[in-house]
């Protein structure tokens, strides 16, 4: 099975010297859903940026087989995309369309395949009819919606998402895990939220004070109420 993300000892500090990464290891597969859980500070953000590139520090990260270097960035962020935790980080445009047209443009797209990408994307993620809505009108989960929709947009193979879930009511959290189920990317997904992951994931990889302490399947480690108590998280209601 062709690998979607490889990391070898993967280490990273922040400009203070604190540790936010230790010897990180981590192989995810093409086509997999995978969800980082671990409690707050526990480094999932930092890893969600050290795989797309926008942090740096020592061992190897590869992304659809292809390192990350100066020049390769620009082919590893049109693979792998990043859905950032406030949406509002994403949505700078006018209207969604021009937001959701951002970055086909900047990939150099004829105007029609721009056009194309947008009506797709926002197709996909269930807001077709509101593309000429300006997005600080969107409510929570349609901002959220807005937000994977630039993403889409894109095409990109992987889709990372920190803390997706985060400030959507039940309703909206329920209609973003249909929306993610349906998507064909690779996902990784970072969250505190138990309930939401175990609903979405096949894989989990669970990390606490930068290490990764147990990965695999989502149900077995999730499950494990002595482990996720030891690091503050709870067993889901559901791991069905």
């Amino acid at each position: 099975m062709p690998k979607a993300i490889e990391i070898e000892n993967f280490t990273y500090k922040y400009p203070d010297g604190t540790s936010a990464l230790s010897d990180i290891t981590l192989s995810i597969e093409a086509g997999a859903r995978l969800v980082l859980i671990g409690p707050n500070g526990a480094g999932k953000s930092t890893l969600l940026l050290a795989m797309a590139g926008f942090v740096k520090g020592t061992g190897k990260v590869l992304v659809d087989g292809l390192e990350i270097n100066r020049g390769n960035l620009k082919k590893i962020r049109s693979r792998l995309g990043c859905c950032l935790e406030n949406p509002d980080d994403q949505l700078f445009m006018p209207t969604l369309f021009d937001d959701v047209a951002f970055g086909p443009l900047n990939m150099g797209l004829e105007a029609e395949q721009v056009k194309a990408r947008v009506a797709e994307a926002l197709q996909t993620v269930g807001l077709a009819e509101l593309g000429d809505k300006a997005p600080h009108h969107l409510s929570a989960g349609q901002k959220r919606a807005a937000a994977i929709a630039t993403i889409i947009s894109m095409s990109p193979k992987i889709i990372t998402l920190d803390e997706p879930d985060g400030s959507l009511d039940p309703r909206n959290r329920d209609n973003l895990v249909k929306l993610l189920k349906d998507l064909p990317q690779t996902l990784i997904i970072a969250t505190c939220n138990m309930n939401f992951a175990a609903a979405l994931a096949d894989r989990a990889v669970l990390l606490d004070k930068g290490r990764i302490i147990a990965g695999g399947d989502a149900k077995e480690i999730m499950s494990d109420s002595k482990l996720m108590a030891e690091h503050g998280l709870e067993v889901p209601h559901k791991t069905e």
